[in-house]
């Protein structure tokens, strides 16, 4: 992110993809560790994620996400992201991994840049297989602040081979699948271990969400909703 820093401190959408793999079994997570002197959360190991990118929501879609879990990111929302928030999970997923959740298809017009990898395989993103399970905004006096979409996604929904990062960038090292019975024996943030409890608790539902928990920090207080189709809380300002 360019700016000032009044910028940097702003509040910024974001999306975040927790792939779980053999929920069958014996379920593992996709995580990887944050450098050291990354601004936001430094050494802490963490989904694949970031913020939306200004394009995303122009990002074709060859199936577009749940209606169910699109609705619940309309609520408590200025506006509807849903379609961006779904891209920037494929895209961050894609870029911090190299994995694609997408589908055999030809781009229409032009590719953009963030997608030449993706599209090269002769693939367009897919959304239909993201589950929106948490919603979590980050607490004020932090250097960077994000109102963060949590999306789980089951491992076989992934394009190619889950063991292959080779085409991932370098934002996130140590990439491995982690137990989930585990995850807690790692440096984690504090959210993260709250969503990890949320993903044990869902591990072996493949249906989308009615009841999504939604974790609201402002400039006021701190709060623990859940976004359920009632009518819509006072959205925070950033």
């Amino acid at each position: 992110m360019t700016g000032t820093e009044h910028d940097k401190s702003a509040l910024r959408d974001a999306a975040t993809v927790i792939v779980l793999r053999d929920a069958e079994s014996r379920p593992h997570v996709l995580m990887g560790q944050r450098g050291a002197t990354a601004a936001f959360m430094p050494n802490k190991f963490v989904f694949p994620g970031g913020a939306v990118d200004p394009g995303d929501a122009e990002v074709p879609l060859a199936r577009p996400l749940p209606a169910l879990c699109a609705e619940r990111l309309r609520e408590d929302s200025a506006r509807d992201l849903s379609r961006a928030l779904a891209v920037a999970a494929i895209r961050e997923l894609w870029e911090e991994t190299g994995l694609p959740l997408g589908h055999p298809g030809a781009w229409p017009g032009d590719i953009p840049p963030d997608w030449t990898g993706f599209a090269t395989r002769g693939l367009l993103p897919v959304a239909d297989p993201l589950q929106f399970v948490f919603r979590a905004i980050t607490p004020p006096g932090r250097p960077r602040r994000f109102d963060a979409r949590f999306f789980l996604v089951h491992a076989e929904a992934i394009t190619g081979d889950l063991d292959d990062f080779s085409a991932a960038c370098e934002e996130l090292s140590h990439l491995q699948w982690v137990p989930l019975a585990d995850a807690r024996r790692f440096d984690l943030p504090f959210i993260t271990e709250v969503v990890l409890a949320e993903v044990a608790a869902r591990a072996h539902d493949r249906t989308p969400p009615a009841s999504v928990p939604f974790f609201r920090n402002d400039d006021e207080k701190s709060l623990f909703l859940r976004l359920n189709g009632a009518p819509p809380q006072r959205s925070p300002t950033a």
